[in-house]
Order: structure tokens, then sequence, then C-alpha cells
């Protein structure tokens, strides 16, 4: 059975409010499920100016039309315009979300701050960010999360403690190849990863010269082959819920055509640790890469490391 996973991360306050409804109605017509990772507190993009010392920055802004997508408004929330409480002033989308029958979960609380500041943040100002997110979607689900998938894929060592203490079921805060087990110095994290496995639309968007035509088709390209455990793909409710919808609907009629089943994270999961063997237990674990690189991405994020090979584990 080949399985792939819509991530769908959402990372501002027009994504929110534009993006989202207009992928849960696309998704509807597709009658696909999805997960949708919502960044629930003030949206203060603006301050992703600081990203100009960042290697590769600039490269990708202009291969993406970063106005063009996310809209001058938005870059200025945080800097010359308020920052908008996103859950609080868009709550009513965030019901709608989970009424269509899409899963829902947390990308974390203030996007920039998170993805430009968790990696150096100390264990308390993790921890505080971890749970104003999860008190957050308590206040507007009126039940804690279960779902987590860190924006940017940045995490810190506390933040990968605390999947599992804040009592997450699973995480999608890596890009690998297969699901596992963290180990974080030389503690196992009993809250799975499972990783985003294909690039993301913008990574390849521009690069090469590439098209929103040539990214479909090499997307598509990706996915001919399947692994056991299937894929996930990300996408953004800025992007592929924006100006990239026509190009987002045709990767779903061509993974249709190549035979895919969409599931949830959560659903993802479950046939994991199944194929593994049925316990937590038989999955793969690895220690994590905090400086991993990717091409089309400025910055680094989390990766697998190592493999643990002292301890049993499955191999996809």
């Amino acid at each position: 059975m080949r399985t792939l996973v819509l991530k769908v991360d959402v990372d501002t306050y027009r994504g929110t409010l534009e993006g989202v409804p207009r992928l849960v109605h696309c998704l509807k017509r597709h009658q696909t499920p999805s997960t949708f990772l919502f960044s629930l507190g003030p949206d203060r993009t603006g301050r992703a100016i600081k990203r100009v010392f960042r290697p590769g920055f600039f490269s990708k802004v202009s291969r993406t039309s970063v106005v063009e997508h996310y809209g001058v408004r938005t870059l200025l929330y945080g800097t010359l315009l308020p920052a908008p409480d996103i859950s609080l002033r868009c709550a009513a989308q965030l019901h709608e979300t989970e009424a269509n029958g899409h899963e829902v979960g947390i990308h974390c609380f203030d996007h920039i701050t998170w993805q430009d500041g968790v990696m150096a943040a100390d264990v308390p100002t993790t921890e505080r960010w971890m749970r104003a997110a999860q008190e957050r979607f308590k206040l507007i689900f009126k039940r804690q999360a279960k779902i987590h998938g860190a924006a940017g894929w940045q995490m810190n060592a506390q933040a990968f403690r605390l999947t599992e203490q804040l009592g997450f079921e699973w995480s999608s805060d890596t890009r690998g190849e297969y699901p596992f087990l963290p180990i974080v110095n030389g503690q196992t994290i009993f809250c799975p990863q499972l990783p985003t496995t294909l690039p993301t639309f913008d990574e390849l968007l521009g690069l090469n010269g590439q098209t929103a035509k040539h990214v479909v088709d090499e997307l598509l390209h990706y996915t001919q082959e399947t692994p056991l455990c299937g894929h996930i793909y990300t996408l953004h409710a800025e992007l592929e819920g924006g100006k990239l919808m026509y190009y987002f609907e045709q990767l779903l009629e061509g993974w249709k055509k190549q035979g895919y089943r969409f599931l949830t994270l959560s659903e993802f999961g479950k046939l994991a640790v199944h194929q593994a063997g049925g316990y937590l237990d038989s999955l793969p674990r690895h220690d994590i890469n905090f400086n991993g690189q990717l091409a089309g991405r400025s910055g680094t994020l989390c990766t697998p490391g190592s493999i643990y090979p002292d301890i049993y584990t499955h191999s996809f």
C-alpha cells in the first residue's frame, strides 16, 4: 500500500485567514485528509529580516517571491505593524479545519521567535514557549494537542524531551527518510519522529531555474518509488493555499494516479509502528543532527544522526 501524508504548516495570520480555508475546500473536493499544524500566537513575520545574515537567504527570497506569496502587510507584522494574535482572531478557521475531518496540531506559538531562537534557547525558555502553544491549543480546542511539528524543523534537546513530557503522541520535527525514536544525550524519547521525506515546493522552486511546473514533475518523480513506510510532504498554507494552489492540485492528481492513499500523521505513525513490529520499541533509534542542511533551504535544521546499532531496531 502506497501511503502519503499531507502535512500543512500554517505560519502566518494571512495563511490562517485565507490559505487554510482555501486548502480545506480544495482537499474536500479531492476527498483527501491531511494534518494541519497551526502557529497559535502572534504573527511577527516582519522580524524575519534578521535572516538576511543567513547563508543562502537572499537566494531563497529571490527564487520564491516572498512578497508575492506572503503580502506586504505580513512582512511588516511585528515591526511597523502590530502583530495579530493568530488563533484568537482565527478560531473559526481552526474549528472549520477540524470539522472538515482534518487532523489538527501544533506548529508553534510564535513562529519567528521559535524558528530563529530555539536552537540557542535555554531550558526554561523552551519549556515556556512549548507550554504556551499547548495552553493556547487547549483554549481553542478544549483538549490537549497530540501532534507537534516544529517551525522550520528547528528544535533543541529540551524541545525533544518536552514532546514526550507534554503528552504529544507523534512529532514531525525533522527531515529524514523513515519514522524513528530520537535519542538526545543518551535518552530515548518515546514520542516518535515522523520526518518530512520529500522536498518542499519552495525549496525546489527557482532552484536551477525550475518553474512551478518543473517542481510538480520533480516531486512526482520522487514519488514514483515509495519506501515501505511511505512519504510525508510538507506544504504551506501561504504557498499551496495561495498562488501555488493550481500546481498543488496537479500534485494531488499525480499522486492519486500513482496509487497513493492519503493518511493523517497519526494514522501514518500507527502504520509505521505496526510495520516495525507493533511496539514503539521496534522503531529505529537515531541521535539528532541539529545542523542538517538541505539544498534550497537557508540555515540549518534537524535530521536523524547516527543509528544506535546496540539497540534492537527494525530496518524499513
